[in-house]
């Protein structure tokens, strides 16, 4: 009986095993429809966050289209995918060196981190007449993952290496993670920090005198002032995001992701726990909660007040009360 009762102890913790790794490991459960909770000026309450698609391979990098429809990076699939106004899903570029952060300048152009090492860096891949390398090194030396980017009125690049390479290559990289600058019609960036954690998604406010950074692995949303050459001073803890918890090594995760901004200053920031809104004074103010964890974000549609999330393979999108910023693409 102790041998049979030992067996079947066994065998249920083999059973249970498997699933945890089905879990873990294998494909997730289908995404579902989830609801907002009311976050005033921001979102009603019931308002449907709607699954648009679940299975993309790699899902980063959101941006708006001039009319109103939405791109994004499909990094792993070495493609960005198009979201139409009715929900409809094309591709819109092949062959694009994983890209994966984007964002258009003034002038139309595509510009986008890649993040394959021994290739990361910044380029332009839109229009085809414009597409070209900017900048794939410092110093010589490779960047590690580059990861997310925002282009200011001039054509000066800010962007994020996270120097998580994947897969990671034998000796680590060379780089630690850091921000970068790359001045208009420069070859060499600026790097402006190599403190942070983790750094990821970055945003300027709508007057280009903030820039606003996610810090993956930290408790805080960062805040710089611009300096007219670029350079960044007066760095300061913009806002804690809410259910930062500690990874294995004790590091402070919040999973912060994607930024974008809307039209009154307030920020939205895609984190583990889902969608996190601030207030322009760095109040935290609500989350919306996502079918899967998101990685970035952009309003978008004819009026710029529907919000399209995509993360862990999904795109999803649920009308807001507030608005985008209508001259900028995210």
């Amino acid at each position: 009986m102790k041998t049979r009762a030992f067996l079947l102890a066994a065998l249920t913790v083999c059973v249970f095993s498997l699933a945890i790794f089905a879990q873990g490991r294998g494909a997730p459960p289908p995404a579902t429809d989830t609801v907002a909770p009311d976050i005033p000026g921001v979102v009603a309450a019931g308002a449907k966050v709607h699954v648009i698609k679940d299975g993309f391979n790699g899902s980063e990098g959101t941006i708006t289209l001039p009319d109103g429809s939405v791109i994004f990076s499909e990094t792993t699939a070495n493609r960005t995918i198009k979201i139409d106004k009715d929900d409809s899903v094309s591709t819109f570029l092949e062959n694009t060196n994983g890209s994966n952060g984007m964002f258009f300048d003034k002038e139309g152009r595509l510009f986008v981190t890649q993040v394959p090492f021994g290739s990361s860096g910044i380029a332009i891949i839109y229009p085809p007449a414009a597409k070209k390398t900017l900048v794939n090194n410092y110093d010589g030396k490779p960047f590690g993952r580059a990861n997310d980017l925002t282009v200011n009125s001039k054509g000066g690049v800010y962007f994020t290496d996270s120097a998580n390479a994947a897969p990671m290559p034998p000796g680590g990289v060379p780089l630690p993670a850091a921000l970068y600058y790359l001045p208009p019609n420069a070859t060499k960036p600026i790097q402006l920090l190599t403190d942070v954690a983790f750094p990821n998604g970055v945003v300027l406010s709508r007057d280009e005198k903030i820039l606003y950074l996610n810090n993956t692995n930290g408790e805080y949303l960062l805040a710089f002032d611009v300096q007219p050459d670029g350079s960044l001073k007066n760095r300061h803890n913009f806002a804690k995001y809410d259910s930062v918890t500690p990874n294995a090594a004790g590091v402070p995760v919040s999973g912060a992701d994607g930024l974008t901004m809307d039209s009154q200053g307030r920020l939205y920031a895609a984190c583990t726990t889902g969608v996190q809104v601030f207030s322009p004074q760095g109040q935290y103010l609500g989350t919306i909660p996502m079918p899967r964890p998101p990685q970035n974000l952009s309003f978008a549609g004819a009026d710029k007040k529907t919000l399209y999330v995509v993360g862990r393979g999904v795109a999803s999108r649920v009308q807001m009360l507030a608005q985008g910023i209508k001259e900028r693409a995210r």
